[in-house]
């Protein structure tokens, strides 16, 4: 089993790990309605590259639930 010689130091771990950070999502515009998404997936109104490919079902609130019982 490797073992190493001696101890690295913080700077040589830092450097190691200098690639390691979270980068920021790419996020696109959609042109059919306006909203801000990520590259390469379904908008939230089910809308990607400007043709709406999932139906998207009207939100219901609980008040207007509670008042139709």
């Amino acid at each position: 089993m490797a073992v190493q010689k001696s101890r690295k130091t913080p700077s040589r771990r830092g450097m190691r790990r200098s690639h390691d950070g979270l980068k920021s999502a790419a996020l696109s515009e959609e042109p059919t309605t306006g909203e801000t998404h990520r590259r390469h997936h379904v908008s939230a109104e089910g809308f990607y590259r400007g043709r709406q490919v999932v139906e998207v079902a009207p939100e219901v609130d609980e008040t207007e639930e509670a008042t139709a019982e």
